[in-house]
Order: C-alpha cells, then structure tokens, then sequence
C-alpha cells in the first residue's frame, strides 16, 4: 500500500473532473463514507459512534444488503445521514457491460426511492468505472463520489496503526474519506474511527454527509 494509493493526487482529480474527490470549503469539515453495508451491528456501531461526536456521514449501500437488512438500513436515516448507491451486488465496472452495471445501480435505486429521500449519489464499487458507464450514470441525475483518502481498513495486509494513520496523516479541510462497515473491515474500523473522529473533533473539524 503507497502514498499514491491512500491519497488521490491531484493530477487524477483533475483528469477525471466529472467525478467529486473532495468538497469546496473553507470550513474546517470532513466528509466520512461508509462502503458496502448496511451490516448488522458492524453499521450499527459505527451510528452510535458517530452520535457520540454529533457526526453526519453518508453511507454508500449495496442494493441486496440494505433489502436483507432494511432495520439497520432504516436506522441509517432516521439518524440523518445520507444515503449512496453503491450498487446492488457490488459489480466491478471494468468487468460488467455497460448496460448491465446501469441495471444493477438501477435496481438500487427502486429499492432507495421507496425506503428513503436518499440523493442521486453514486460510488463505483472498488473505484473501477469505465467512462462510459460514467457518462451514462451522470446523465440519470447522479453524481459520482469518489474520495480523496482511503483508510484502506478493508486490507488485511496492513495493521490498525497503518490504517489510523492514513486518515490523520492526509486528511484536511474538504477532504473525503473512505470507510467500510463490513465484517472484512470491522476488525480496522473499530480501532481507527474512535480516534479519527477524537482527533479531527478537538482540531475544531464539523463531520458533514454529502448531500
């Protein structure tokens, strides 16, 4: 795991400047996301966490897991946080027909309109989206949220230390973050977000969903 890959330089924000790497702000706020829920106690505990520090984040589901878990979906936006399409069964776009992967966002988004006022957010599932699909998602009305920091709690091959630090270490005013409320991630998260959201809080930072 290199720099290059936990923090997206710039250069790539600005070639492909139809997606969102970070927000525009001159506030002190970060943006926390949560991938690949909801999972049962895995999301749940992350809510409290976040209601401890008076933390909005926004929480990209996937279409199977949030109809096999709908209370702990629902307990995601009865807290107020946003909500993300992040596909129906996590496809990989670079492996996926273009019309297919469209299908699949789609058939989240019928599930989303009846459970939540959830916006048109979208985050492709491991980064990998042709241009094409881009093109074809931004013109239904989504915007496509990429990140600028990624924890990188879902790999195995780094300790929790590493994790905490790739967030403390490159994340800043506007910046988005990358988490996973899965079992895969769990393990991570559990030692790193308490202290991410510690460390930012007393630095003066507003955690704020994407909207």
């Amino acid at each position: 795991m290199n720099a290059l890959f936990v923090k997206i330089p710039k250069w790539v924000q600005r070639l492909f400047k139809n997606k969102t790497w970070s927000i525009s702000t001159t506030d002190k706020e970060i943006y926390l996301t949560f991938d690949d829920g909801p999972t049962p106690k895995i999301t749940e505990w992350v809510l409290n966490q976040l209601e401890q520090h008076n933390a909005k984040a926004t929480f990209f589901c996937i279409g199977k897991n949030i109809k096999k878990h709908s209370d702990t979906f629902n307990k995601i936006t009865a807290n107020g946080h946003s909500i993300g399409n992040h596909t129906y069964n996590h496809l990989k776009g670079w492996n996926t027909p273009s019309d297919v992967y469209l299908e699949n966002i789609l058939k989240t988004e019928r599930i989303l309109e009846r459970k939540s006022n959830s916006k048109k957010l979208f985050r492709p599932p491991y980064g990998k989206i042709t241009a094409k699909q881009s093109i074809k998602i931004i013109d239904k009305g989504y915007k496509i949220i990429m990140w600028e920091v990624l924890s990188a709690d879902f790999d195995s091959n780094i300790n929790k230390e590493k994790c905490l630090k790739n967030v403390l270490k490159n994340a800043k005013s506007g910046s988005i973050i990358v988490f996973h409320d899965s079992i895969k991630a769990s393990a991570h998260i559990q030692y790193v977000l308490p202290k991410v959201l510690e460390h930012f809080k007393k630095k003066g930072y507003r955690f704020k969903a994407i909207t």
